[in-house]
């Protein structure tokens, strides 16, 4: 490996780029492991993955911490097991920021249409295939690079001061609650900045929120031929579905105002009922999901929603309705502080991707929020494409160009080095 001495300040970007690229290959081959531990949400029962990422990690020489969520919680959380793990390495006195970098390992199962397997980490035409090989596997192994480097950097007498801890977790796909939502709660970790997983040629500053709430629309079942003697859940549930849709248009005049983040939406995902075609509905179910701008109140449009669907299934004899919080993520504002980390990931992404590297806002939510919620400035930046169309991210044939990875874990280590130093 490279051991060319740093200066005294451990401003050397170039001795970081030369280990990385020295480690590129290893870096790879851990990237592959990672994506043949299946991490399916649904079901979501993760601690064997959790294992097996903490033991690539302690082959990395790290000393990895495994924080067992507690079933009641995991359960609570819709899923069968979680263990988030935790790697803290201490630069210098410790005194200068404690720096996070947080990804999440739990994946949505692959679907079909796959020309490779979405297990094996198959590397083609300089791209890897897999099921979560950019979302967001790849920062599991870009931010273990960068730090692996940081270390060799301080063994070279570079002069870093302050901590940087890895977060992996494995439930972003089910909102975070029992992942870094739990760390944090818990007093687990308390960092000063943090860089979540995200893509290499834009930086993250805004996302959206997200509100998911389930209907349960009851009536009475009854025979075809005499429907007059049942009450139809379905032809309530149509009801309440038009006044939910009627809603849509009038979010286009609800503009954001950070740049990437443009008005709400609204669908409805999926939708079940009924038992037979000859006999009428006594329980439809849907799911929907509302996307909320940084502006709104998640409260309010909740309520809001609860509403419209009280009233549309008012009035209706033998139809009863539920309304249940599947998931309630926030929106990610920026903070004071953010803008140091913005100043240093473009000023390395620049030097090392060869243009501008944006910062801006997106309609996605990611786990970020959850540093932002717990007064932690943080900023989404990783290894991918421009776009989540480019890697196939979520469908079939997911896949990450290797030279990506590469390039973002250069940006990321030299951030942070510029960071502690």
């Amino acid at each position: 490996m490279p051991n060319a001495p740093l200066p005294p300040t451990g401003q050397d970007p170039a001795f970081i780029d030369r280990w990385i690229d020295a480690n590129h290959n290893a870096q790879v081959a851990f990237l592959r492991e990672a994506v043949r531990l299946p991490t399916d949400m649904p079901p979501g029962d993760n601690d064997p993955a959790a294992q097996g990422t903490a033991d690539l990690l302690a082959a990395l020489g790290f000393a990895v911490e495994r924080h067992a969520v507690p079933t009641a919680v995991v359960r609570e959380n819709g899923m069968i097991s979680a263990t988030n793990l935790i790697v803290r390495e201490r630069f210098g006195s410790g005194r200068g920021p404690t720096i996070a970098l947080a990804a999440h390992g739990d994946v949505v199962p692959p679907g079909a249409g796959w020309t490779r397997p979405p297990y094996e980490g198959v590397v083609a035409d300089g791209r890897m295939y897999g099921r979560g090989v950019a979302v967001s596997k790849s920062d599991i192994a870009t931010y273990a690079f960068a730090l692996a480097a940081l270390r060799q950097c301080a063994t070279q007498g570079a002069q870093l001061d302050g901590a940087v801890e890895l977060h992996f977790t494995y439930d972003e796909e089910f909102g975070g609650n029992t992942g870094v939502g739990w760390l944090l709660e818990n007093a687990l970790s308390k960092p000063d900045l943090a860089i979540a997983a995200g893509f290499s040629y834009q930086i993250v500053t805004a996302h959206n929120g997200c509100l998911q709430l389930e209907v349960s629309v009851r009536g009475r079942s009854a025979h075809g031929a005499m429907p007059q003697l049942g009450a139809d859940a379905l032809h309530a549930a149509v009801a309440i579905l038009d006044a939910l849709y009627g809603l849509v248009p009038g979010f286009a005049t609800q503009v954001s105002q950070f740049p990437g983040i443009e008005s709400p939406t609204m669908i409805v995902g999926t939708i079940a009922g009924g038992t037979n075609t000859n006999v009428v509905p006594d329980l439809v179910r849907f799911r929907l999901d509302r996307r909320l701008i940084p502006e709104e109140d998640p409260v309010r449009v909740e309520a809001g929603l609860r509403r419209v669907i009280d009233a549309a299934s008012a009035n209706r004899p033998g139809i009863s309705v539920a309304t249940r919080s599947v998931l309630r993520a926030a929106a990610l504002r920026p903070l004071p502080g953010q803008e140091r980390l913005v100043a240093a990931l473009q000023s390395h992404g620049q030097r090392i991707f060869g243009e501008p590297i944006p910062a801006a806002g997106v309609p996605l939510y990611t786990d970020a929020r959850h540093y932002a919620a717990h007064g932690c400035p943080v900023v989404v930046y990783g290894a991918g494409p421009r776009t989540l169309a480019e890697a196939n991210a979520k469908s079939a044939d997911e896949n990450l160009v290797l030279e990506d990875l590469r390039r973002a874990t250069k940006v990321v280590a030299a951030s942070v080095a510029e960071l502690l130093s």
